[in-house]
């Protein structure tokens, strides 16, 4: 027999759009309920919600007040969460090109230093998991990745960045994370991809879904500049190897 699942506990956010909250933390089972119950509204819509956002650990669900109102919503959507499976989902999952260190990661030696790693040993690290996007936040396109190697967890910044390169790739706290556009950041800086996550005239506009599986693989400048210029033309530089 399953195990019984804990309930969300169901929270008002402003007065038209409710929070669903599988747990006080980052958690990866409580993100694949967060997935689980954002794919069962969209295949058995409820009438009154207008828009549902994804997030480690709970979903944000817009609605019309007029239409359905709190208490109701809130029972349905409580419901709807002990009934969504996170079972036999098939993740895509797609191969990401990174040059570590240099002009692309200025972080890179600083980071290691502070790991008591070298840097070759911060990349191997770095590169060798199975990441899951979590959520897709902060600005278009930005990545965050839940199973980043616990021996490179790390404080973040005490001074926070203005402004960080597009495609940086990123390690703070126990997250690493995938920055499409340029931007402020308080994380550490270890490499750059010339993927975008986000590219307006594409098709697909935003390339990484939540619940994506992303493998980094380590490219050198040479191989960065030619992916660079071709996915300045449009080009899907990272590869889809599974789904």
């Amino acid at each position: 027999m399953a195990a019984k699942l804990s309930p969300p506990r169901i929270l008002p956010s402003g007065d038209a759009a409710i929070t669903v909250e599988f747990s006080r933390q980052i958690d990866d089972e409580a993100n694949r309920r967060v997935l689980a119950l954002d794919r069962l509204l969209a295949k058995t819509p409820i009438d009154g919600i207008s828009e549902t956002v994804p997030t480690y650990r709970s979903l944000l669900v817009h609605y019309d007040p007029v239409r359905i109102d709190f208490d109701t919503l809130g029972g349905k959507l409580a419901a709807l969460a002990q009934q969504a499976s996170t079972q036999d989902v098939v993740a895509r999952r797609w191969r990401v090109p990174v040059t570590y260190g240099g002009e692309h990661g200025i972080d890179l030696e600083g980071t290691a230093k502070a790991l008591n790693l070298s840097t070759e040993a911060l990349i191997s690290r770095h590169a060798a998991p199975t990441y899951r996007v979590a959520m897709i936040g902060f600005t278009p396109g930005w990545s965050y990745l839940s199973g980043l190697d616990p021996s490179l967890e790390l404080t973040r910044r005490q001074t926070p960045r203005l402004l960080t390169p597009p495609g940086t790739i990123s390690i703070g706290g126990v997250q690493t994370g995938i920055q499409c556009i340029a931007g402020p950041s308080g994380w550490h800086l270890l490499g750059r991809t010339p993927v975008r996550t986000y590219q307006l005239g594409r098709d697909p506009i935003f390339l990484l879904e939540p619940g994506d599986e992303v493998k980094l693989y380590a490219i050198d400048a040479r191989q960065f500049a030619e992916c660079e210029r071709a996915a300045e033309h449009g080009e899907i530089v990272a590869e889809l190897v599974a789904r």
